[in-house]
């Protein structure tokens, strides 16, 4: 039972049934808003009733999936900054690692400013200078495929 909320939003037809179960959780609901696709199914006699029992049901869009970031953002980037691999920052902070991926993903499209593990423009300037790949990593003591993979990056 949940005796604070006094307005919530369906997404299915209102019937009998659902108003006995909404009254019971909701003791003070004073407001139910659904899309103008449902409000147009929902029999006029139970929108009626619900107005004897002082609760008003309103056509209202909720549209999309809202953000269950809650401003994680800033921790994932952080822990990111600080050399947290994605899968230790998903531990760390309870998220699935699928998520770290996508925050750091749009993180960087925020911020293109974040550490990176290698630099880039001494890479790609070691290239210029004339130096192979193999010459680079083994230069730089880092992978090969790391070379290749900044060297090929757009």
């Amino acid at each position: 039972m949940d005796e604070d909320t006094t307005t919530i939003h369906i997404t299915k037809t209102l019937t009998s049934s659902m108003i006995v179960e909404l009254i019971d959780k909701y003791p003070n609901l004073e407001e139910i808003t659904c899309s103008p696709s449902v409000y147009n199914r929902t029999s006029n006699t139970y929108i009626n009733a619900l107005k004897q029992l002082d609760i008003n049901v309103k056509r209202q869009y909720n549209w999309g999936a809202k953000s269950k970031s809650n401003g994680i953002e800033f921790y994932v980037l952080k822990l990111s900054n600080e050399g947290l691999t994605p899968k230790q920052i998903s531990q760390k902070l309870e998220i699935s690692l699928n998520r770290v991926y996508y925050l750091l993903r749009k993180a960087n499209a925020k911020f293109d400013n974040r550490k990176r593990k290698y630099n880039h423009k001494e890479i790609k300037q070691l290239k210029r200078d004339g130096l192979k790949p193999k010459e680079i990593a083994e230069k730089l003591d880092i992978p090969l495929r790391s070379v290749y993979y900044i060297l090929n990056k757009k």
